[in-house]
């Protein structure tokens, strides 16, 4: 397909890896399961994070939806090697 050899192509697989990224800092720093725990405890005082706090479960939305999507165009785009 045209589409996913195109400049905007190279531009979103790009993009929705910096969100990956991004999301995925965040899913972590909120994360009461996993290595956030430590730092969410002590950063709970804080309303900021307690605003970020209540995002946690639509984080993990957005990090998987991005994830699926960038791997969509990242094979489209570069196949697989094999």
């Amino acid at each position: 397909m045209h589409v996913f050899q195109s400049v905007v192509a190279h531009q979103i697989t790009f993009i929705l890896g910096i969100v990956n990224l991004i999301t995925a800092l965040l899913v972590l720093l909120t994360c009461r399961c996993m290595g956030g725990a430590f730092i969410g405890g002590t950063l709970m005082k804080y309303a900021a994070y307690k605003w970020l706090f209540k995002y946690h479960c639509i984080i993990w939305w957005i990090f998987w939806a991005s994830v699926v999507i960038h791997a969509v165009f990242a094979l489209t785009y570069f196949g697989v090697p094999y």
